[in-house]
């Protein structure tokens, strides 16, 4: 990851059938693109970040493509229990719009996001998502 000027000891790779295998969720958000309720499925991340052996008390920063970076405190991440969506609507999610994976979850649950305008309630959720950075 020498052009994104990021450097790590140690590391963990995950293909979309290693992903796909982990438990899957579903949710049915609600999202900006086009104001309709979708179905998002995936794992996890708190499974993700288990198989890794992150602590249940990790943060992470989230990396998208498109070079946006976001910080998840580790109550946040519990609070609004994230998917690594894989498919939308049943379908893999290609490269480019909000894939191949989407960082996300359901906004319209929680009282907090759901008062919010519907193009701010993803602020955490970066889509595009490559790299998930565990704070220790």
């Amino acid at each position: 990851m020498v052009k994104q000027k990021l450097n790590f000891d140690r590391a963990f790779t995950f293909d979309f059938a290693a992903l796909d295998n982990l438990p899957r969720q579903t949710i049915f958000p609600v999202i900006e693109y086009d104001e309709k309720a979708h179905r998002l499925s995936g794992p996890t991340l708190e499974d993700v970040l288990k198989t890794v052996g992150a602590g249940a008390n990790a943060s992470v920063l989230l990396r998208a493509i498109d070079g946006y970076a976001v910080r998840v405190e580790a109550g946040d991440l519990r609070k609004y229990r994230f998917i690594i969506a894989l498919r939308l609507d049943e379908r893999p999610m290609a490269l480019g719009g909000l894939g191949p994976l989407w960082a996300v979850y359901d906004a319209d649950r929680f009282p907090d996001m759901a008062a919010k305008p519907l193009n701010q309630r993803f602020g955490l959720c970066p889509w595009g998502l490559y790299h998930i950075h565990v704070a220790t």
